[in-house]
């Protein structure tokens, strides 16, 4: 552990994925009780959001407000008073592969709404817009560095102001000629209200430190650039320690270690492979 180590509690989970329809499922097959499912689960749920917004959020916004959604109520915090970092690998790969045929085919048809909820924060405008949010909002891409950006910006936020922040991770699946550059053959989206750690507080800690390479986490079944995400779920699911680690630039690693209040980093161990 490096002196810039950051603790945090986590408050809330979120997760949506291909045979994952949101964290009570999901916990159950990451901690191992029940077998990895094979049916895509329909569209996320979402409330939040107005009809006419509803109508026209894409995949990923979709996705994204359904696991702050679930995030935030298991947390029992007031979406709209929350900062929130939402990470995203590719953005909106749908909309992009449609605009990118329109402007080949039939330029004078391109929708301003359509290139309107292309761009790479519009999960986090929809959020802000369904939450009735005014409080900062900050949209984050590092390719396949992604999760472990956001995350870290989201802990440094936490502690920095001393309040709770919203951090999700989302992308959508890819079609098109982009989907040869853009792996990506389905959809995941992931989130977790995190806050200043307290003893006294959350069940589970997390502490980011991003001093130096870290161990890769081991690989899950999911066609997703943010699934390596998932053992870090994994040991939330199971609330036991675990230290794990995402590459996050050259030579640099985030490693993001689950702990109890009472165990600190005596009961911490890293991830099994």
């Amino acid at each position: 552990m490096s002196a810039g180590a950051i603790d945090l509690g986590v408050l809330g989970v979120g997760l949506w994925a291909e045979g994952l329809p949101g964290w009570a499922a999901a916990r159950t097959v990451l901690r191992g009780d029940a077998g990895w499912p094979l049916a895509m689960p329909g569209p996320a749920p979402m409330t939040l959001l107005a009809t006419a917004e509803r109508r026209r959020a894409s995949a990923s916004v979709r996705v994204a407000i359904a696991v702050a959604e679930e995030a935030c109520a298991q947390a029992g915090i007031e979406a709209s008073t929350l900062l929130s970092v939402f990470a995203s690998t590719h953005g909106e790969l749908g909309l992009t592969d449609e605009i990118c045929r329109t402007l080949a085919a039939q330029p004078e048809a391109m929708s301003p709404t359509r290139f309107h909820n292309s761009v790479h924060n519009a999960a986090s405008g929809y959020w802000t817009i369904g939450a009735g949010c005014t409080e900062a909002s900050t949209a984050i891409s590092a390719w396949q560095h992604s999760f472990a950006a956001g995350l870290l910006e989201a802990g440094v936020q936490a502690a920095s102001e001393q309040r709770p922040v919203l951090f999700v991770a989302y992308d959508a699946q890819a079609s098109g000629p982009l989907a040869s550059m853009a792996i990506s053959g389905s959809s995941f989206g992931a989130a977790l209200v995190l806050a200043p750690f307290a003893t006294r507080g959350p069940r589970l800690g997390l502490r980011l430190d991003a001093a130096g390479p870290a161990p890769q986490a081991p690989p899950w079944p999911i066609d997703n650039p943010l699934a390596p995400c998932l053992p870090l779920f994994a040991a939330l699911a199971r609330e036991t320690p675990a230290s794990l680690g995402f590459p996050l630039a050259s030579g640099m690693g985030l490693t993001a270690s689950i702990f109890g209040p009472d165990e600190g980093l005596r009961g911490i161990q890293e991830y099994p492979r």
